[in-house]
């Protein structure tokens, strides 16, 4: 009687964890936004966009520049790279910040300035090491470009004395281009 009630306890407890299987999310969400991200936690998506790629003949360098506004936040996005070739095409890669100019990112909020105008401001810096963007595709012919983009802010709070009390850190990640247009120029 006890190697039956073993096996029926056995089999129910096979049973039950057999349709105790873990639920697996399969969904895509695809946007419309031409640049969205994660901004400290929440989804952020563009309802502006405007990005240009300049060739400087004397310097021998093509910047990108992109900047996205919306809900009282800004992006921005500039990446230089060295290059002889005057087209209206730019490398595909992965961009690192580091000591260099060459990629500069920033998360900006609006604040007054002295006179009470409203223009936005860095929050923050972004350290060496601490942002990368990656160019996934060009359309040299429609002048299109779409990438990802990460990075992470910091801003030191000081007290009366001048010591740092804090440190505010803003963490922008999942952020993507896709298809945005950009005006190449020369100088």
């Amino acid at each position: 009687m006890k190697k039956i009630s073993l096996i029926a306890i056995l089999l129910s407890g096979i049973l039950f964890l057999e349709n105790c299987k873990k639920d697996t999310v399969v969904a895509t969400s695809v946007s419309t936004s031409l640049m969205i991200a994660n901004i400290k936690d929440s989804t952020w998506y563009t309802d502006t966009v405007t990005s240009t790629l300049t060739f400087n003949s004397a310097a021998k360098t093509k910047t990108f520049t992109c900047e996205g506004t919306a809900f009282n936040r800004r992006i921005t996005i500039s990446l230089t790279k060295s290059t002889s070739i005057n087209s209206s095409g730019f490398p595909l890669g992965t961009y690192t910040v580091d000591a260099t100019p060459n990629l500069q990112l920033a998360f900006l909020t609006p604040q007054r300035d002295s006179q009470g105008n409203i223009v936005y401001t860095p929050n923050g810096v972004v350290a060496p090491g601490s942002g990368s963007v990656v160019v996934s595709a060009v359309d040299s012919v429609k002048n299109l470009i779409t990438g990802t983009f990460s990075f992470t802010t910091l801003v030191n709070n000081y007290d009366t004395n001048g010591n740092i009390t804090s440190v505010t850190v803003s963490g922008i990640s999942g952020g993507g281009f896709n298809s945005v247009p950009y005006k190449f120029t020369t100088n």
